[in-house]
């Protein structure tokens, strides 16, 4: 692969990622809420009872930046957290009604956008893209990936 076809592939990335967040965040700004909430309250939704710790590795950010954005969704009623059923110190995190509520609204502005997306690009290209994207993933993160959504309500 020639050097412009990847920076060609990166550029794509990086615009493509922009217009996907773009897409929703008029909804965020509106529920006043961020984009790293939007991120939390999406991947409690895919896995119901996700540890803090789990939700730290999936977002890849800071334990104080992860605090944050659990204390504000939890005062906003938006998410409930527990002590974990296998171990006490874990806290579970789960979505309220009004938690599932917004996740679903905002979470249809994203599927509007990528469905636009693949219905554009077509089957084999939507195949070729989940290629890709799966081998840019560390090995060691796909099966944490693959399980998402396996437990969804």
């Amino acid at each position: 692969m020639r050097e412009e076809e990847v920076r060609r592939g990166i550029e794509f990335l990086f615009f493509a990622h922009a217009s996907l967040w773009r897409a929703i965040d008029a909804r965020l700004a509106e529920k006043e809420l961020g984009r790293a909430h939007y991120r939390a309250l999406y991947f409690i939704a895919r896995q119901p009872g996700l540890t803090i710790s789990d939700l730290l590795a999936l977002l890849g950010i800071t334990k104080q930046s992860l605090g944050r954005v659990v204390k504000e969704l939890e005062a906003r009623e938006y998410l409930t957290t527990r002590p974990g059923n296998r171990d006490r110190r874990a806290k579970e995190l789960r979505l309220t009604d009004a938690g599932r509520a917004a996740e679903r609204e905002i979470f249809a502005a994203l599927r509007d956008t990528m469905s636009r997306a693949y219905t554009h690009a077509g089957q084999q290209a939507v195949t070729g893209f989940w290629q890709v994207s799966e081998a840019l993933v560390p090995p060691r993160e796909r099966r944490r990936i693959a399980g998402l959504g396996k437990d969804a309500g």
